[in-house]
């Protein structure tokens, strides 16, 4: 398919990148295109960036078929233009999609038309230490219809944001309430899926530890509230007696892209890595006897996020007030591949 360019003539200032915040400013260009029903995905442009033009009755407003992603993308040490894994994350939205009902894209075409759109506003990837250029693709339903069905017609579109830190305090350590009423996801849910309901269902119990002076949220599993599962936005990992643990993939979280990346390089270095639902009384427990050597989130937009301590019922756990070392090596592995400062030898970094 051809992807047709219209280039924005009125451009916006660029963004001082010492002061951008996250998601919230968004390039002068993005791409979109359109599927219908007996006639595939079509339409393939790049235009300038600004509204989409939707009925009311658009099905995504009233019944939420959609999906998202979220990747990035970077100016190595040599000035070339990189992505980190962008295949990974197609294929994980075309799993997405095959979950909601939306049809799923030709992953090699949509790298493509993603190689094509930053390199239109390449000039928009900062290089401020500890900035990138965020790239979010999403899908919505956009048959007129009022009825619970499944749609007949999608929009698909990719857009850029530059960005620094998604917490102000960098590797600063966080605090995280660990939630024991609210959920993010049960068993034959929708919480491997990159879906915009999972998001929303978790705003309540966020706003929540944030009005108690938290960053994030712990959520535990759904049918029992007792395993740690996921950390708000980001999969989370604890370092007990030197042993690197994660919760599986068992369909109630979100199968991480910097997750995956960050379990390749702990065995790459030697590490003892296990997938293993960790009970959080037994987290607790490991505090108190001085086995939780470190705690960390992972994921595109923070990387990696040391937390310094969690907070269940009654029980506080400080786990320290600076980042450890093993969360410190993984980070500096991970943006190191990134940037191009050590050796790719995971084949992760696609130049433009």
């Amino acid at each position: 398919m051809e992807i047709k360019t219209i280039i924005n003539e009125k451009p916006k200032p660029k963004p001082d990148q010492n002061e951008l915040g996250f998601g919230i400013y968004f390039t002068d260009h993005m791409f979109e295109m359109d599927y219908d029903e007996g006639e595939g995905w079509h339409d393939a442009r790049i235009i300038p960036y600004g509204p989409l033009s939707l009925e009311p009755s658009a099905l995504v407003f009233h019944y939420g078929q959609e999906t998202f992603e979220g990747l990035k993308a970077y100016k190595n040490l040599e000035g070339h233009t990189v992505l980190f894994r962008p295949k990974e994350n197609f294929i994980r939205m075309n799993n997405s999609n095959q979950r909601i009902c939306m049809p799923t894209l030709d992953v090699d075409f949509v790298i493509s038309a993603l190689k094509q759109l930053v390199a239109t506003d390449e000039s928009w990837i900062p290089t401020a230490d500890g900035t990138s250029l965020y790239v979010r693709p999403f899908m919505i339903a956009t048959e007129p219809s009022i009825g619970v069905k499944v749609s007949k017609s999608y929009k698909f579109v990719i857009i850029l944001s530059p960005v620094g830190a998604y917490y102000k305090d960098g590797l600063k350590p966080t605090k995280i309430l660990v939630e024991e009423n609210y959920i993010r996801a049960a068993n034959g849910g929708t919480g491997e899926a990159k879906y915009g309901g999972n998001y929303a269902g978790s705003l309540l119990p966020y706003q929540k530890a944030v009005a108690k002076g938290f960053s994030q949220v712990m959520f535990l599993d759904g049918a029992n509230k007792k395993f740690v599962e996921e950390v708000g936005t980001s999969n989370a990992f604890f370092i007990v007696d030197g042993v690197l643990y994660t919760s599986p993939l068992s369909g109630t979280i979100l199968p991480g892209v910097t997750r995956d990346s960050v379990i390749k390089i702990a065995r790459d270095e030697g590490w003892e890595v296990v997938e293993k639902a960790l009970a959080i009384d037994d987290i607790i427990l490991y505090a108190k006897q001085g086995k939780l050597d470190e705690v960390f989130a992972s994921g595109t937009a923070a990387v990696v996020s040391p937390i310094g301590q969690l907070a269940y019922r009654d029980e506080v756990i400080d786990i320290g007030d600076t980042i450890g070392p093993k969360t410190q090596l993984l980070y500096d592995k991970l943006t190191g591949i990134q940037l191009g400062k050590i050796e790719d030898k995971f084949n992760w970094v696609e130049r433009l």
